[in-house]
């Protein structure tokens, strides 16, 4: 990022605090620098567009007129493409909570800062912009599916799952996979879960997947051992899967069948799935934990922990939200609460791994606080079980 290039509007409500900051982003390079002097005057500059467009906006959260906390919501209605830097005579809790607001709002939120910002602290939510693309990257484009549709799809063979790669971060050693269903439409090619998930959840029929992928998935492992390649792959199941009478029953006939150890083999609930103290629902996690199965609690701090019912499970790993993942690294809040949930998985002795790493920065960040497992499109995106041996050459030549 060239900060020569780019327009910096500064909004500060004391007339010396805001010409310190104007100068300080001058010493670092900036040659373009609009100031405001009030919550108003910096909504209408960005409103109407400088001349070049401001790409980084400085707000104080005490801003004249109209306070900061409103411009940031009347920025987002405007649908500001500027990235924002928030600074204020606060706490650093409630500019966490600003920053979360505000990113919820759907602003670029580059970070914040205590007064005064100090030159260094600066430099650092710099580096954070990013220009933003000329166009919205388009979402994935597919009709809606009829259940009956998904159906055939599943009798037809044509649900396959993908495996991204979990890595131990102190050796770089591949350590696991966890499946993802991807659909191969005959006419729309490959489809991810939004094409499907959402007919599946309205009827209730997510068992039908979950097979699925356990029969492809535990038959790909096997795979796998045959080429000297003895994995472990993890398997997300829906919690009205598990509860069914047959599931262990079905499940030691399929390991059976592939000729697979159940320590190969993880199943992942989500987190808000596992909050009831429902006793034959943790009856069936314990028997498959006493089995030799893993056990893992996803997308974890997404949803209202009961502590006490999550030492009670006998789950083997917790994996922690990509929210508290990407950009921790620069976000000290977020960074405490991935430090705190790592900690709670080594207090209780289970693995933790961080889902959702996205950059290197990421990862040393992990790296540092002691997380046993990664994974994320930093590492590799999910694959067909096919691409997994040259994945791994290539994997074992980088490190």
């Amino acid at each position: 990022m060239e900060i020569a290039s780019l327009h910096f509007l500064v909004a500060e409500g004391e007339p010396v605090q805001r010409e310190l900051l104007a100068g300080m982003l001058r010493h670092l390079g900036a040659r373009h620098v609009t100031q405001a002097s009030d919550g108003l005057s910096a909504l209408r500059l960005l409103e109407i567009g400088l001349n070049p467009p401001a790409n980084i906006a400085l707000m104080d959260l005490t801003l004249p007129g109209m306070d900061g906390l409103e411009v940031l919501r009347r920025l987002a209605e405007i649908d500001c493409r500027a990235g924002i830097i928030i600074f204020a005579s606060q706490s650093a809790d409630v500019l966490f909570s600003v920053e979360t607001m505000a990113e919820a709002y759907g602003l670029d939120v580059l970070g914040s800062s205590a007064k005064p910002i100090t030159s260094d602290r600066l430099q650092e939510l710099l580096a954070n912009y990013r220009q933003p693309s000329a166009e919205p990257e388009a979402g994935a484009q597919h009709p809606e599916f009829s259940f009956a549709e998904v159906g055939r799809g599943l009798q037809g063979r044509e649900f396959d799952p993908y495996f991204q790669p979990k890595i131990e971060l102190e050796t770089c050693a591949v350590k696991g996979l966890e499946v993802f269903a991807r659909w191969r439409h005959p006419e729309h090619g490959v489809l991810g879960p939004s094409a499907f998930m959402p007919v599946l959840e309205s009827v209730r029929r997510i068992d039908f997947l979950d097979w699925c992928m356990i029969e492809k998935s535990v038959a790909a492992c096997r795979g796998l051992h045959d080429k000297g390649i003895p994995i472990s792959i993890s398997v997300n199941v829906d919690p009205g899967t598990l509860a069914h009478p047959q599931f262990i029953a079905q499940m030691t006939a399929c390991l059976e069948r592939h000729r697979i150890r159940s320590d190969y083999v993880t199943f992942e609930i989500t987190e808000a799935s596992v909050l009831t103290t429902n006793p034959h629902f943790i009856e069936r996690l314990l028997r498959l934990r006493m089995m030799g199965f893993g056990l893992a609690i996803d997308d974890y701090g997404t949803g209202r922990s009961n502590l006490q019912l999550l030492a009670a499970i006998p789950f083997s790993e917790l994996k922690i939200d990509p929210g508290f993942v990407d950009g921790a690294a620069r976000k000290r809040p977020i960074g405490t609460v991935l430090k705190t949930c790592l900690g709670l998985a080594r207090s209780l002795s289970r693995h933790g791994c961080a889902v959702g790493v996205e950059s290197r920065d990421d990862w040393d960040f992990l790296q540092g606080l002691g997380c046993t497992y990664a994974q994320g499109f930093y590492i590799a995106n999910p694959m067909p079980v096919d691409d997994i041996p040259g994945w791994l050459d290539d994997w074992k030549d980088f490190f």
